[in-house]
């Protein structure tokens, strides 16, 4: 029996936190996609994607809609609809909303059997600049996100994506 299933991004849950934007994973019932992972994040000006980061492992995104600001290697880039990142294994990097409304990204990244990829947090300044980076360099998630409050899951909201 085949796993394969076709939904819409507006069809599945989507987690937000203020000032962390919202996003939504394709993967069904818990289980992680064991070589991908994937999903839309959308962010309103000055949310932030994630802490800056670098990992053991490729991640590419697509802006889709709006604009939002890349943190990358230290630097800052501005995106717009249809700019694609790619982040070879270990790049920093992190995004910020920007411009007047809405921006989604598709975030795809390799993934290694069941165990999570090696991961260093950064303090970088020009990411602590836009609430995206941590005091000290650590590998622990727990102590990177300390001080980001739980995503709540909820239906999609009508009109939260970009030209949706």
């Amino acid at each position: 029996m085949s796993d394969w299933f076709v939904t819409n991004a507006t069809q599945e849950p989507w987690r937000h936190t203020p000032g962390w934007g919202r996003y939504t994973v394709f993967e069904r019932e818990g289980a992680r996609f064991p070589e991908l992972g994937i999903n839309v994040h959308v962010l309103d000006p000055g949310d932030v994607s994630t802490m800056y980061h670098g990992e053991d492992a490729q991640e590419d995104f697509l802006v889709l809609g709006g604009e939002c600001l890349l943190i990358i290697e230290g630097e800052e880039r501005r995106l717009r609809r249809w700019d694609f990142v790619h982040c070879p294994r270990w790049v920093r990097h992190a995004f910020v909303g920007a411009g007047d409304g809405p921006c989604a990204i598709l975030m795809a990244g390799a993934r290694r059997g069941e165990e999570d990829v090696d991961i260093l947090y950064a303090a970088e300044p020009a990411a602590a600049r836009h609430g995206a980076a941590v005091g000290a360099d650590t590998h622990s998630p727990a102590e990177a996100y300390v001080s980001r409050p739980r995503f709540t899951v909820g239906p999609y909201v009508p009109g939260s994506l970009p030209g949706g």
